[in-house]
């Protein structure tokens, strides 16, 4: 895919992997269109890339909202009347025992982890399909393969993603729309170092690692797609 002026909607823009990823696909000619809670956050990336010459939307969306979601979609298809590329990265994490694990935050998690992923998707192909263009890439994790204790619906919600990603991957393919995942694992942003505390922080994956791996899936060629990519920090453990 030629990158130059495509527009692209990355959630969870404000920090971490979000927020880098948005950086390089500025950088590489795409008009990225940030979104996250946090709008003051959400306004520093966007001035960010517009000071280096990039192009940058802001639109602020609670994503554990479903009527929030209904309005970005809507904003950016009235803005801009495409979108040839959709990064679900928004997450969050509560973690504890199952045992005694509140139902309450269950939900939480669930509700931005796949739900609002889900509903993404679904929003951003009512564009794509039309176009018979795009490619989706679902942000999950290592942790949805090996699973950690006192992650059990962290866990759960990553790997949820990876069966969403795949089932939509041959749902879809007859457009020519991509879906690919990436599976990260102890990347270096606040989020993991809240959740992983015992890992050494210079061992952590920069979250430059996961944008590049970003850039490389929108770089292949129409004949080509990946269905996922696992990265992660080098050890001699499986994950």
């Amino acid at each position: 895919m030629d990158l130059q002026n495509k527009i692209a909607l990355i959630t969870g823009a404000s920090r971490g992997i979000g927020q880098n990823i948005s950086y390089s696909l500025a950088e590489k000619g795409v008009h990225v269109i940030v979104t996250a809670r946090t709008e003051s956050q959400l306004l520093e990336v966007k001035k960010n890339i517009n000071s280096k010459g990039g192009e940058a939307t802001a639109i602020p969306a609670d994503l554990s909202k479903e009527t929030d979601i209904l309005n970005l979609f809507d904003e950016v298809n009235k803005r801009f009347g495409k979108l040839e590329i959709l990064i679900n990265n928004a997450g969050i994490g509560v973690f504890g025992k199952l045992v005694d694990f509140p139902i309450e935050d269950f939900d939480k998690i669930m509700n931005v982890n796949l739900r609002a992923v889900y509903l993404c998707c679904q929003q951003a192909l009512k564009i794509m399909i039309p176009a018979r263009n795009g490619h989706i890439i679902n942000i999950s994790s290592v942790v949805g393969v090996k699973g950690y204790p006192n992650q059990t619906a962290y866990t759960a919600s990553k790997h949820a993603v990876m069966g969403l990603t795949k089932s939509l991957a041959a749902e879809i393919q007859e457009y020519g729309i991509c879906v690919s995942v990436i599976l990260p694992g102890g990347v270096d942003t606040e989020f993991a170092r809240q959740a992983r505390p015992d890992l050494d922080r210079s061992i952590l994956i920069p979250p430059s690692d996961i944008s590049n791996t970003v850039l490389y899936l929108l770089g292949l060629s129409d004949n080509a797609m990946v269905d996922e990519i696992y990265i992660r920090r080098r050890t001699n453990k499986p994950f």
